[in-house]
């Protein structure tokens, strides 16, 4: 027998003998009862149902979309100002390709297909898939469709996150570095009469067939391809923006779907490798004149069950830990790496970006990908698919020290309608989610 604790929510199942339940009439509030049941040790803190039929979200989360447009609208401001301008050479192959007529992906379809693509898949899987039928049997329709939106919410926070940093970055990078782009020339349309004007380096006045390196006033064409757009060639924006939107739903699609890698954990210290316990049963069953008797196992086992960690690790035993995801999983999470790397390898033949500058505009999406999917949501073999919880209202915008973690007190409610906590934080984590999985048996 043991403990759980649990409030009174129209939203659901009873837990306990019929006698705990409010008698009819008595004034709807709040409180705490504690039965003991033959289920697992559970704290559970469940708010008031009748009190929540609106979705409520703590400040930080309703003001969070307006900083990631902040981050956006300065990656937008970087893009209208007039960066740095690199010296050049007119006699420099590299920026001497032909411009091309249009874009084989435009900035209009890389928004589609980087951003608003993946939210849309994120809105569909979320109300679809989260959670799964097996997740919350028989739990109530409020609580299901909590959680889906609080899935949907986290999955567009990260993406958010991905994108808008990452043009922000990219943005500022090419205001600093202000790398000629490989068709400068083209756009440039040379002024060959005012060279020495506009000379500023290089031995071509004095040493024959020696670069002469010019700025950009040597230009004819002085509009906005050249000025702000012609020394934009590092990163490659298009190659770090699709990376975080389409990375990102790539991480975040492994998440909801279990596709990962499997994984062995390293051995403990002492421990003999596979081949090693391998090799001493077959140097036993030698001894034995060939044969693994049953008696030959024992001796070899411990003769104590007390610890799973005492028992040999052998080749059998580590291949029951992990199996790989299915084939058309494994392929659905790979689309949209094979998107971004099409937009980001267009930017090669359309003479817009050097390689280096798509492969690091490509690094530095992946990186952002990376940091806005870990940001709201659990690692991916740990995760079973769900988002990290939402933070508590007091500590929202910021956490003083001495305060353990971000974690919400009061889950969906206010904390004027929280359960009273103890200072321990870790009591604090999906307790409805908890109850559920204690109520049905899962451990």
């Amino acid at each position: 027998m043991s403990t759980v604790i649990v409030t009174e929510d129209d939203d659901l199942p009873h837990v306990g003998p019929p006698n705990t339940r409010r008698p009819p009439g008595r004034p709807h509030k709040k409180r705490v009862r504690t039965e003991d049941v033959g289920i697992a040790k559970k704290r559970v803190k469940v708010t008031c149902g009748r009190c929540h039929k609106q979705l409520e979200h703590n400040a930080s989360t309703c003001t969070e979309p307006l900083q990631e447009y902040a981050v956006a609208g300065i990656g937008g401001g970087f893009a209208t100002i007039q960066g740095n301008q690199e010296p050049f050479s007119l006699t420099d192959v590299n920026i001497s390709l032909p411009e091309a007529a249009k874009d084989t992906v435009s900035t209009a379809v890389l928004i589609i297909v980087s951003l608003l693509a993946p939210a849309a898949i994120v809105v569909v899987v979320s109300f679809l898939s989260v959670p799964s039928p097996r997740a919350l049997r028989g739990a109530p329709f409020a609580l299901i469709w909590r959680r889906k939106i609080w899935e949907w919410n986290a999955g567009w926070m990260g993406l958010g996150v991905s994108v808008a940093a990452a043009f922000m970055a990219t943005e500022g990078f090419k205001d600093l570095i202000g790398k000629p782009r490989p068709d400068l020339l083209a756009r440039c349309d040379p002024d060959l009469s005012k060279i020495a004007t506009y000379a500023v380096g290089g031995l071509g006045q004095t040493l024959a067939g020696a670069p002469t390196l010019v700025t950009a006033g040597i230009c004819r064409n002085q509009g906005y391809s050249l000025v702000n757009d012609g020394f934009a060639s590092f990163p490659s924006g298009h190659a770090s923006f699709s990376f975080a939107g389409l990375g990102y739903l790539t991480l975040w699609l492994c998440a909801k779907f279990t596709i990962s890698f499997p994984y062995l954990g390293p051995l403990a210290f002492g421990d003999p490798s596979p081949a090693e316990a391998a090799a001493g049963r077959i140097g036993h069953a030698h001894r034995n004149g060939g044969v693994d008797t049953e008696h030959s196992k024992s001796t070899e086992q411990p003769t104590t069950s007390s610890s799973s960690s005492s028992l040999p690790v052998t080749s059998t035993s580590l291949r029951g830990q992990g199996a790989a995801p299915p084939v058309y999983l494994q392929v659905i999470a790979f689309v949209p790496i094979c998107v971004a790397a099409f937009i980001a390898s267009s930017r090669y033949f359309n003479h817009r970006h050097h390689g280096f500058d798509i492969l690091f505009g490509a690094v530095l999406g992946s990186v952002f990908a990376y940091i806005g999917f870990h940001l709201y949501h659990l690692p991916i073999r740990r995760s079973d698919g769900w988002a990290w919880a939402a933070r508590s209202r007091g500590h929202a915008f910021f956490r003083g020290i001495g305060y353990a973690d971000l974690v919400a007190t009061e889950g969906w409610a206010s904390e004027s309608r929280a359960l009273p906590t103890t200072a321990d934080n870790d009591l604090r984590r999906d307790e409805d989610i908890d109850l559920l999985s204690s109520r049905s048996g899962v451990p």
